[in-house]
This record gives C-alpha cells, sequence and structure tokens, in this order.
C-alpha cells in the first residue's frame, strides 16, 4: 500500500485484494497512514485493485463515516461492478479506471498548444491533451459538445475518455475524415466550397441559441482579459477599451472559440467539430477575434510560426482568414477587420501572460498594436 498527499489531498494506493482474509491488516494500515497525515481530501486509488469483498467494503463505509470528502477513482469494471451494486455509487463519488490506449505509431493528424491529434486505426482518432491534468476538465468540454449536438451544431461526439502514458485522450470514431486544413491543401479545386462551408458552420454556431446559464459569457471573459492587459497599456487605453467591451451587445447565442481549420474534421463531405473546451455565448465578433490569433496575429512577432503550427504558409492562411471573413459579412472593410483585431490583441496579451510570459517580443507587439487600434475607434460594434 502506498500513499501521497499533494496540496491537502491524501491518495492511498491499494494493489491485489481486499479480502476476508486481510482486512484487519489493511484497515491498520489505512488507520496508521490517515492518522499521520493532514489532509483535506481523501483518494482511495484502486487502479491495481483486483478484487474487493465485504470485509473490504466496510473500510470504505467507515472511512466516509470519518471524514467528509472521500473520493474512489481508477476502479476496475469488476471493482466498480461491486460499489454500484452495494450502493456506494450512491454516497460517494466514484471513477471508473479508463481504457489505457497506445498511439505509438499512429499518424498525427492534427497538433496545438493544448493537444495532439493521432489517427490510431482507420475509424477511430484518439485526441490527447497535453495541457491538461483533470479529467474533470475534459468531461466538461464532453459535455459541452453534447449539448451542441442536440442544438444541430455538427459535432463529433466521443465514445469515452482515455489514458494514453500519463496523460488523458478522448476516443472518436469517425470514417474516412481528414481536417479541413488537409482538405484546403489537397483540394485545392474545391476552396470556394469549402469557404462557403466554413462559413455555414460559423453561422450555424453562431446563430443556435445558448440554453444553458452555466456556459461562459464571452464578454464577461473579454472583460477580465482586458483587467488583465491593464498592467502593460495605460490607464486611458485600459479605460476605453474597457467601455467599448461594456458597449458589445449580450448576444446568448454560441461562439466556439477556437474555430481554425485544425480544429474542423470532414467526413464524407460533413464538416464535424473536435474541440469544444472553448464553446462559450457572445458576439461573432470573438469568434473571428480567436480565429485571427493562429491564421494572423502568432506570425506577426515571431515569423514562421504559421507553418510550424497550422502546417500551411502564411499567404494561404491570410487568404483563408478574409474570404471567410468577407463571406461572412457580405464585405470586409477597413473598420470590420480594424475591430476584430483590438478584440484579437486583447486575447492575444491576455492569453501571452498567462501561457506564454517569456515571450516578450509577441508581447510587446500585440500591445503595441493594440494601443494604436484603439486610437482609431470608440466601439467593437460591427454589423
Amino acid at each position: 500500500m502506498k500513499f501521497v498527499n499533494d496540496k491537502d489531498t491524501l491518495t492511498i494506493s491499494f494493489e491485489g485484494e481486499i479480502n476476508s482474509f486481510n482486512a484487519d491488516e489493511i484497515e491498520k494500515e489505512v488507520e496508521r497512514i490517515t492518522s499521520q497525515q493532514t489532509f483535506k481530501k481523501l483518494v482511495l486509488d484502486f487502479l491495481n485493485l483486483k478484487y474487493i469483498s465485504s470485509a473490504g467494503l466496510r473500510i470504505i463505509l467507515k472511512l466516509k463515516q470519518k471524514y467528509d470528502d472521500v473520493h474512489i477513482v481508477e476502479a476496475s469494471l469488476e471493482v466498480y461492478d461491486v460499489l454500484t451494486m452495494t450502493g456506494f455509487t450512491n454516497i460517494m463519488d466514484v471513477k471508473k479506471a479508463l481504457t489505457r490506449v497506445s498511439v505509438d505509431g499512429a499518424k498525427i493528424i492534427g497538433t496545438g498548444f493544448f493537444s495532439t491529434v493521432y489517427r490510431v486505426t482507420p475509424d477511430t482518432i484518439i485526441k490527447v491533451f497535453n495541457r491538461v491534468s483533470d479529467p474533470q476538465q475534459i468531461e466538461r468540454e464532453l459535455s459541452l459538445a453534447k449539448q451542441a449536438f442536440v442544438l444541430g451544431i455538427p459535432t463529433a461526439i466521443s465514445y469515452d475518455i482515455v489514458r494514453v502514458n500519463d496523460k488523458y485522450g478522448v476516443r472518436f470514431e469517425m470514417l474516412d475524415c481528414i481536417s479541413l486544413k488537409d482538405a484546403f491543401l489537397e483540394q485545392t479545386d474545391k476552396y470556394d466550397e469549402l469557404i462557403d462551408r466554413y462559413v455555414a458552420l460559423l453561422k450555424k454556431i453562431n446563430t443556435t441559441t445558448c440554453l444553458d446559464p452555466n456556459v461562459r459569457s464571452l464578454k464577461e471573459f473579454y472583460l477580465e482579459k482586458i483587467d488583465v492587459c491593464k498592467q502593460f497599456i495605460d490607464e486611458k487605453h485600459y479605460q476605453k477599451a474597457r467601455k467599448m467591451i461594456e458597449k458589445i451587445p449580450d448576444d446568448m447565442t454560441f461562439v466556439h472559440g477556437d474555430c481554425h481549420f485544425k480544429n474542423i474534421m470532414v467526413q464524407n463531405g460533413d464538416f464535424l467539430l473536435i474541440d469544444m473546451d472553448t464553446l462559450s455565448h457572445g458576439n461573432p465578433l470573438f469568434e473571428f477575434a480567436a480565429i485571427r490569433a493562429p491564421y494572423l496575429a502568432f506570425e506577426e512577432d515571431d515569423p514562421g510560426n504559421t507553418a510550424r503550427f497550422l502546417g500551411v504558409p502564411k499567404e494561404m492562411c491570410a487568404k483563408i482568414y478574409y474570404d471567410t471573413l468577407e463571406k461572412y459579412f457580405g464585405k470586409a472593410d477597413k473598420a470590420i477587420i480594424d475591430k476584430i483585431a483590438i478584440a484579437c490583441y486583447i486575447h492575444m496579451v491576455w492569453w501571452n501572460t498567462v501561457n506564454t510570459p517569456e515571450n516578450k517580443a509577441r508581447l510587446n507587439g500585440c500591445k503595441e498594436r493594440l494601443i494604436k487600434l484603439l486610437d482609431e475607434y470608440d466601439d467593437l460594434l460591427i454589423s
């Protein structure tokens, strides 16, 4: 039996079996560990536990009665069934063990700052989260995807959360799919059609009403972002930017929040979203501010970023962005382009501060362009 105490969370790992022959000994060891530790949350790790008898269940029940915050994780299907039949899943948090999947030798079909997407079989892809260590965050994304799917937004629904070595992943079963990025590269004769369908997808998202009060408001989020920017810009520009955000309508329609062409799969001619953790509600301004970042903004202070991250030439990314913008709004005049850019640079200063604070060149470049554009406009309203 092993234990780890990290940030007031005591995790005790069990192995083998807990039966009538060893239950007393195991209970004494658990008592010894818990009595010598200071903790607020107790986690019982059952990853290597193969069997539990009624004697073992009594140990768990005593712990639940003694401590307020007790969780069971990584329970095998057999152990989970026992806990379900005996009612333990009704009185405490119990998580089943995740299926372990290997991506060794699998083709990478998409990479991003937070995740990598692999094709492991002809009809299965695995999205591996590189910077997410909390499965509840992934479960939130899957819940958002299901909500969007029910409302008619074309979303790939995952079958389950999996383990890939020490990381979490999500498994999708998709037949004959490629990313929209690859479609743009490989189906050049269908460029106009792909743009039309890309715009149709964005409009479907941005005209679907969000009914869930727990989905994040992007307007409120951008007010938080500009507050982060305050440390880098003078008071006059900070106050002006904040008032401009406050004037944006409180739209209750969805915004994907990261709808670039690597987060869209093309399957049998249908577009399917595979990344839903940024799903929010708000004005379409925020949608285009978000996709402007990977298509244009990251390249400005880091030449070559577009080719490295998106895998396409920067000229192609710029064309796709501006063609999409013009098709969506019916025009792409300077005011629309610049107002979206203002929101984009607010996002970029915030993103850089949170994720890559060491990149001073990008931070300073985005800050300077933000201030310059703020001097030209008094609102962020776009038609």
